[in-house]
């Protein structure tokens, strides 16, 4: 705790509130909010309350040694500074998902069942009461197990999308459904091949209405970096489709945490690409040089991204045909 209370003070005196438009997506894919959202720590997941008035995401010290879930909130046309959500600050927790009304956010978290002793990580929710949020919930023993759970989705109908690398799994790490019937929920499955492969599927962000799945891939034939953003659709028959590489938006770091904006328009993403300097060979790095790299925005840590999904998803079609 005292490593994050140090980076973010480190970075609050740059940050400060904010206009932020999101009514005007990029049709090219670029950083979210530099310096305020987007700055020298790192940032990753991302998730915007369905009224538009609070935006949820994770910053974690270095090597993800410790995480937490920070907000800003809109206020007068302005978004405020960062703060750490009432409910999390003390374990790890990440990856908040609104509920489509906006009523529930789930995140993952390795915080204790019962007394102190951290377990590995679960699925959690927090509920509205006011202005406030609930004392967390862990959503039980029928989605967690004593394995990991990360990455939840949430669609209209409750059904629950998350990641998990369990010893049945059809790969090293797989995106699961728990189908939520009757106020609870059923035994998660792994979805099929046009999604999970022998290889690592994560981190999925399925559409409200389950007409899509965004999803990171690391391993397959045309993976360009250390993980890909795929893209699989429904046919008409409701079968998930061959899941599709997003090439356009891709780099050859990590890309992942995809979220699209609760009005459909936007498209936000995690990566770890970078613009740091890489050649010397005219002029030897001075200890200045090293200290600017990495204290700058897109140091090689997460950043937010984000793009027009419409455009994205034109440009997919046009390419398909």
């Amino acid at each position: 705790m005292k490593q994050l209370t140090v980076i973010l003070f480190l970075c609050s005196y740059s940050i400060q509130a904010q206009v932020i438009n999101f009514s005007s997506p990029p049709t090219e894919l670029k950083l979210f909010g530099e310096g305020f959202i987007s700055t020298a720590i790192n940032e990753r997941d991302f998730a915007i309350s369905p009224d538009g008035m609070e935006i949820y995401y994770t910053v974690s010290t270095p090597k993800s040694t410790f995480q937490t879930i920070v907000f800003s909130k809109k206020i007068k046309g302005e978004w405020t500074k960062p703060t750490v959500a009432s409910f999390a600050g003390r374990y790890s927790d990440l990856e908040p998902a609104f509920s489509a009304d906006g009523k529930t956010l789930y995140f993952a978290s390795n915080r204790p069942l019962n007394g102190t002793e951290i377990k590995d990580f679960d699925i959690w929710k927090v509920m509205r009461q006011g202005e406030n949020w609930s004392e967390p919930i862990n959503l039980g023993n029928v989605v967690n197990t004593t394995t990991d759970e990360f990455y939840p989705s949430v669609a209209k109908n409750g059904n629950l999308y998350f990641t998990a690398s369990y010893k049945d799994g059809p790969g090293r790490e797989d995106i699961y459904q728990a189908i939520f019937k009757d106020n609870t929920y059923q035994k998660p499955v792994p979805l099929d091949t046009a999604v999970n492969t022998k290889f690592y599927e994560f981190n999925a962000f399925v559409d409200p209405a389950e007409q899509y799945i965004i999803f990171t891939s690391y391993g397959r034939k045309d993976d360009t970096g250390g993980g890909d953003l795929y893209i699989s659709r429904k046919n008409d028959k409701g079968q998930w489709m061959t899941a599709v590489n997003l090439k356009s938006i891709n780099s050859k770091q990590l890309d992942y945490c995809p979220y699209v904006s609760p009005d459909g328009k936007s498209l936000f993403i995690t990566s770890d690409r970078h613009s740091l300097p890489i050649d010397f060979s005219q002029q030897p790095a001075s200890y200045q040089d090293i200290v600017n790299s990495c204290t700058q925005v897109q140091n090689g840590t997460g950043n937010i991204y984000w793009i027009d999904f419409s455009s994205l998803l034109k440009l997919l079609v046009k390419k398909e045909r």
